[in-house]
């Protein structure tokens, strides 16, 4: 090839879809990463769950001792025995259901990590949140790596189409061949060579390229549609996530000021409970109602530390 501009436009578009593959790969690298951290999210509260669980069977057992004994004394009904048995019970399915999604959580993060399951991970005691100060008018950044995977297969398309464009014109190439004739496969005294250039061009095309330029253009057009309409998704994931942020960390101090009443009511019910003062229900009542606020703070903590992860692989960028 001498002069081919329609194949060279096509060779620049080959090279920007080498980079549309590169720039998906990293999106699917960081998206990885994303899900790594949420599998260890949902470990860490897998196993704050069966915290809270164990600390309440453990005062729910307390509490069935102390009502199994005022039983055998004839001082409490067997109804409020029955209720204490009963709670006791539930707080322990729960907890074999708790104990059951750390196993599933350390199968999730082998499978992410590539490695065989049946492994259980442990995880830092407490969970960490992110107080840092928000800034809640962050934009998506143009070069992230998805978008910057469209816009690089819009290159490539507005190449091909000055590729097709470029097939109007005449092409120029070069030719040769070198022929032996001889009757030794070494012996060069006959032989023969031929050399020249070759102008074509094909005037007779009819609309065909027309069309194809036309069909190139409307899926570039569409490509340009979709880059714009997945960088205001974007900014909508993100300008939500940050709302979320915001509502996990309130639900969280609202939760650990409701968590320190509650384990005071709970101190005050059992000591009246030990002096006959109220019944059996009302201290159970009281135990249930701590449980679920510490579940609930958690769950909290565990969607603001997501959220935070959602966050940054949206806000996420690239320097190509």
């Amino acid at each position: 090839p001498l002069l081919n501009m329609d194949v060279l436009y096509m060779r620049k578009g080959a090279e920007k879809q080498i980079e549309v593959y590169q720039y998906k790969t990293q999106r699917t690298q960081e998206y990885m990463i994303f899900e790594a951290q949420k599998a260890y999210l949902q470990l860490q509260l897998a196993y704050e769950a069966v915290k809270v669980l164990t600390e309440a069977v453990s005062t729910a057992k307390s509490v069935y001792k102390f009502t199994d004994d005022h039983f055998k004394q004839g001082l409490i009904q067997k109804s409020d025995l029955l209720n204490a048995q009963v709670h006791v019970t539930s707080l322990e399915s729960k907890l074999a259901k708790e104990r059951s999604g750390i196993l599933n959580a350390s199968d999730y993060l082998s499978l992410l990590m590539g490695q065989p399951t049946g492994r259980i991970y442990s995880v830092i005691d407490e969970p960490q949140t992110n107080l840092s100060v928000i800034d809640s008018t962050q934009k998506v950044f143009a070069t992230r790596s998805d978008f910057m995977a469209i816009q690089k297969a819009i290159d490539a398309s507005g190449l091909m189409i000055k590729s097709s464009q470029m097939s109007y014109l005449p092409k120029l190439n070069a030719f040769g061949n070198y022929q032996y004739n001889d009757s030794r496969l070494t012996g060069f005294g006959a032989n023969a060579y031929l050399v020249g250039i070759q102008l074509s061009w094909n005037v007779f095309n009819g609309n065909k390229t027309k069309h194809m330029i036309a069909a190139q253009k409307l899926e570039r057009d569409k490509l340009t549609l979709q880059l714009a309409q997945q960088k205001d998704q974007g900014q909508l994931e993100l300008d939500k996530a940050y709302r979320d942020l915001l509502d996990a960390r309130f639900e969280m101090a609202q939760d650990q000021a409701a968590i320190e009443h509650a384990a005071e009511a709970l101190r005050i019910l059992q000591n009246r409970y030990q002096q006959g003062l109220v019944n059996t229900t009302d201290v159970l009542t009281a135990d249930t109602q701590l449980s679920q606020l510490k579940f609930s703070h958690a769950q909290a903590q565990f969607t603001a530390n997501l959220t935070s992860a959602y966050i940054k692989l949206l806000t996420t960028t690239t320097a190509k």
